[in-house]
């Protein structure tokens, strides 16, 4: 099984990288840096268990860059199983104040990525009649978020953008699944006054889309909700 992961070098990708690689499976990886690709990939062929781990970094907001990533992928893999739409930054900011361009930021960062890597891998998916494509939304996605404006807009909007692919491409045999974790350690954590034990490992996240990908194909996890068993923060 082919599977792309966006945002795979730390966090919640990295620790799906490293989950799934265990199955074997074969992994199409980006993010913005070069070194933290290359420090997971060989981890991941350490481990031996998947045998081919590609790699390409770029600034996800950049469409062209996404482009040229699609196409790189579907020419050394021919196909595309899983596309894992995990990319995101948090920007602490209230609306009232907030610069334009953290909103820009986020929202291209959040929800236009998630878009435009959709359908860069879409058309051969629906040709196909097969695939799978995951979007780490958000607990912001359902409920309002003091402090997170702008992270709150885009994850709402990710999981719309979900939802409505969700009832466009059920016909073609292709699933879609919403993961919407609470708070998860991740790097957007480090620096702020929160008690770590408070905090769900990002494996855990890792393993419910393990679960989804492993589902029989005429059965999909369309959205699931994690949550601390304390709650939210």
């Amino acid at each position: 099984m082919v599977v792309v992961i966006t945002g795979a070098t730390k966090g919640i990708g990295r620790a799906i990288a490293h989950t799934l690689s265990e199955n074997g499976h074969q992994l199409a990886l980006c993010a913005r840096t070069e070194a933290d690709l290359i420090k997971v990939k060989n981890e991941i062929l350490d481990r031996g268990k998947s045998k081919l781990v590609y790699i390409q970094a770029f600034d996800i907001r950049d469409r062209d860059a996404i482009d040229d990533f699609g196409r790189s992928v579907l020419q050394k893999f021919g196909s595309v199983d899983v596309l894992v739409n995990n990319t995101g930054v948090f920007v602490p900011g209230m609306i009232v104040d907030e610069k334009p361009e953290t909103f820009d930021r986020v929202l291209e960062t959040n929800l236009h990525s998630a878009y435009f890597m959709t359908k860069t891998f879409l058309p051969e998916m629906v040709k196909r009649k097969a695939g799978h494509i995951i979007n780490l939304c958000s607990v912001a996605s359902i409920q309002g978020t003091v402090n997170g404006g702008s992270y709150a807009i885009s994850k709402h909007a990710l999981l719309g953008f979900g939802k409505t692919l969700r009832a466009e491409v059920r016909e073609f045999g292709i699933r879609v699944t919403n993961i919407l974790p609470g708070p998860t350690w991740s790097h957007s954590w480090e620096g702020m006054d929160y008690p770590k034990h408070r905090l769900m490992d990002n494996q855990e996240v890792a393993a419910v889309i393990k679960t989804a990908i492993d589902l029989a194909p005429n059965a999909v996890m369309e959205e699931v909700v994690l949550r601390p068993v304390q709650g939210d923060l």
